[in-house]
């Protein structure tokens, strides 16, 4: 393989991605890929710095564009420092959210709409996800798993975390070819196997 994949996982707060994600990787392991694992927002050391003014509760001023405008400057960082060269080594690239969260979460959630995806053009340089993976799980189900310190956007009311999920399904249609959706209110092993199956399809 002379060039390699960005698969991303997507989904609501509590929808078990990170668990997920590992079996994923021991699973694209074991068939002799190498395999870079990232997150977003971060994943570089600018981004992390990122990360933790977006997520930080005392930010409860910030503005949905401000908002906006970090995710994609954290993103721009990420795709040129991580992603892009790990590609170019051949490598799959798993990416815990990456810019279908901002559309969600942003242009949905924030209601700012079509901006976003403006604005994350420039954000993502040309990179788009070969192969998205949708946890499909009801917000009223996915933040009562939550069990740790939330961060301010899992904060928000459940309206704003309603409009999110809804914002996904509309990804999820729109990209039928790229985005996989799962239902994530299985058992761990049924929701590793479908993706598995789903990996599996892609790579031949």
């Amino acid at each position: 393989m002379s060039k390699g994949f960005l698969i991303t996982i997507e989904g609501p707060d509590g929808s078990g991605k990170s668990t997920q994600i590992e079996l994923l990787k021991k699973y694209l392991e074991t068939k002799g890929y190498t395999v870079t694992m990232s997150r977003e927002p971060g994943g570089t050391p600018i981004s992390e710095k990122i990360r933790e003014i977006i997520l930080d509760k005392n930010n409860s001023e910030m503005v949905p564009m401000t908002e906006a405008l970090l995710y994609a400057a954290s993103r721009a960082q990420h795709v040129a420092e991580v992603i892009k060269p790990a590609i170019e080594k051949g490598n799959i690239v798993i990416c815990d959210r990456f810019v279908d969260s901002s559309i969600a979460y942003q242009g949905y959630g924030r209601k700012l709409g079509e901006p976003v995806t403006i604005i994350n053009g420039y954000a993502i340089d040309g990179c788009v996800p070969d192969l998205t993976i949708l946890f499909k799980l009801d917000p009223s189900v996915s933040m009562g798993r939550i069990k740790r310190d939330q961060d301010r956007l899992e904060n928000e009311k459940m309206q704003f975390h309603q409009a999110v999920f809804e914002g996904y399904l509309e990804i999820e249609k729109k990209f039928p070819d790229r985005v996989f959706g799962v239902d994530a209110g299985r058992s761990i092993e049924e929701i590793h196997m479908d993706i598995c199956a789903r990996v599996a399809k892609f790579l031949k």
